[in-house]
């Protein structure tokens, strides 16, 4: 990495890199964050990208991945953020941007083929190269209607034209040509496919498996006191004097005790941030309020009653307490569907580490660099796609 290379730079490189495609959930995702971080904080002696866009920089299963496909989309990006810090950077700080970017561009898109891979060969298990064609192109031209059908409309919403020829010439501005988001899509629904197999998205939770996370995790449901009040308030930086404030606070408490209402006054006149919801605050906890003074009003002062007016450093204050509750264990009831969700997502995330390390074993990987994919091997920079002379891998 250059020596003084720059941070806003670099912090964008390393937040473009996709953890992973849409679906593919939080234990793949933890796992393609640490890889890309890692790679971006290290010396970079990597192979150079390549000139040609014919040339070879994955390959996966059976199927290759060509520096032009990924080219456009890299150069996109990197020009949009060039633009958006509106400086100029040396030629070998934006080389090495380029490269991370490509990087990341380039593990997306092996992610998205090695499921597609996965997908076919669970369509066609043992069966013949020319039956896995067969399947393949039958697969491919579904997901390309369904292209048509649902991401051409979307597309089209997007860039706000009807014209394909326009559409592609919008498309190409951002880094991505139309037959290339066609083709990512096609490779994306397979995938999703083979996903939809191996996760169940609702996997059972069952009564006894709530109990048990409960009980193990009891501490984090006790709460201290809470309370909900309805409030008036008056800020003195909206105020000449603190008379004027006063008097302000004053015509306001009047206002609502004869007139019975103070969310109706509060609407109209209060000056704190829940005003427009006629300063009722919701269920609050003892202590989480920055102001003293009103922490201790609210937790002290007998319920449905006006209190006097109440002076912190940002205003005058009355409040009428609602409703309060003792500190206590909130009940399973309450809180069980929040445990439910959560199991759920534990079992997911259990679910896809699985399918991932089952696609691993299943799709080699060879990649101009393996280092940030796990189990991927290296493939070697000068093969270029239609040269048959030249080694596959």
């Amino acid at each position: 990495m250059p020596a003084n290379f720059p941070m806003k730079l670099l912090v964008f490189v390393g937040l473009s890199v996709p953890a992973v495609i849409a679906g593919f959930g939080p234990a793949a995702s933890a796992e393609a964050q640490t890889t890309a971080a890692a790679s971006i904080a290290r010396d970079d002696d990597t192979p150079a990208l390549p000139e040609d866009p014919a040339a070879v920089i994955a390959v996966v299963g059976q199927s290759e991945i060509l520096w032009g496909d990924l080219e456009p989309k890299v150069d996109g990006q990197l020009n949009q953020t060039l633009e958006r810090l509106g400086r100029e950077y040396p030629e070998s700080e934006l080389a090495f941007a380029r490269k991370q970017l490509a990087r990341a561009a380039l593990r997306q898109a092996i992610q998205i083929k090695m499921m597609r891979e996965a997908f076919l060969l669970d369509q066609v298990a043992a069966e013949s190269a020319e039956k896995r064609r067969e399947v393949s192109d039958m697969m491919q031209k579904k997901a390309r209607e369904m292209f048509f059908e649902i991401e051409l409309k979307r597309l089209k919403e997007r860039f706000e034209t009807e014209d394909l020829t326009e559409l592609d010439r919008k498309m190409r501005e951002k880094g991505v040509s139309l037959r290339a988001r066609q083709r990512e899509f096609t490779d994306m629904m397979l995938g999703q496919l083979f996903m939809q197999n191996k996760v169940d998205k609702d996997p059972r939770v069952t009564i006894a498996e709530i109990n048990a996370r409960y009980a193990k995790q009891i501490e984090r449901f006790r709460h201290g006191p809470k309370a909900r009040w309805e409030q008036l308030s008056v800020l003195f930086e909206n105020h000449p004097t603190r008379e004027s404030a006063e008097a302000a606070i004053k015509d306001m408490g009047r206002e609502a005790y004869y007139g019975g209402s103070m969310q109706g006054v509060a609407r109209q006149r209060s000056e704190e941030p829940y005003a427009s919801d006629g300063g009722v605050h919701d269920w609050t906890s003892r202590g989480s309020l920055a102001s003293e003074a009103l922490d201790e009003a609210i937790f002290s002062l007998p319920p449905n009653k006006m209190s006097e007016i109440i002076e912190d450093e940002n205003g005058l204050h009355i409040i009428r307490v609602l409703e309060r509750k003792p500190a206590g264990v909130t009940p399973l009831a309450s809180v069980q569907e929040q445990i439910r969700e959560q199991l759920k997502k534990e079992k997911m995330a259990v679910a896809q580490e699985k399918m991932l390390e089952q696609m691993r074993r299943r799709v080699p990987v060879w990649s101009l660099y393996p280092d940030d994919m796990p189990h991927a091997k290296p493939l070697r920079p000068t093969r270029v796609a239609g040269r048959e002379n030249q080694p596959r891998r």
